[in-house]
């Protein structure tokens, strides 16, 4: 097929629509606990002084075999390189506009705020207990406990305190929690 008619790369090559990536809210400010401020630093740091390096040192190699139609370590380097360089304008864009808020610096300890670690357990007692912190957009994982200061459930306790009920809309439909424990680590 001729080259004219093969679209190698998207159009629009913008970096915040990057598969999985969460989005910020418009105006808004990208807060990230220190933790999760230094994995993106690190993971920045690995893709700017090892990965990348060595995929160039590969990209150079396959270009010196020859014909790079059908070169595949050439076609796939590229392409590979191409995701990490969005991925590294991406982790600069984030890195630059980031908040970074210690939740041991705070001073309100009794409410919850923003890297607020809460426990809490459903209003009518029919479930156990479960512990989340209060985390930034780009460091939030259900599965760990950690949840994004812009989801559903951390909007709901936002300015709560331990014995509050607090209502939210979740995936199964509007519930009711209380607040049980809530600390700054």
């Amino acid at each position: 097929m001729n080259k004219a008619f093969v679209k190698d790369e998207p159009a629009g090559d913008d970096d915040d629509d990057l598969p999985g990536a969460p989005a910020l809210p418009a105006g808004s400010r990208n807060y990230m606990t220190p933790r999760g401020y230094g994995l993106l630093k690190q993971e920045l740091d690995d893709l700017l002084r090892r990965e990348r390096p060595k995929l160039v040192e590969i990209i150079a190699w396959a270009a010196g075999n020859g014909d790079r139609s059908e070169n595949g370590d050439y076609i796939y380097g590229k392409k590979r390189l191409r995701e990490i360089d969005r991925r590294i304008r991406f982790l600069i864009k984030r890195l630059e506009s980031a908040t970074v808020v210690d939740p041991a610096e705070q001073q309100n300890i009794d409410q919850v705020f923003f890297g607020a670690t809460v426990c809490v357990c459903d209003a009518d007692g029919s479930s156990s207990d479960q512990t989340y912190q209060i985390v930034g957009v780009d460091e939030a994982d259900a599965g760990s406990g950690r949840i994004s200061w812009i989801s559903p459930l951390a909007r709901a306790l936002i300015k709560a305190r331990a014995g509050d009920v607090v209502r939210f809309a979740s995936p199964a439909g509007l519930r009711e929690i209380e607040v049980v424990d809530v600390r700054y680590v």
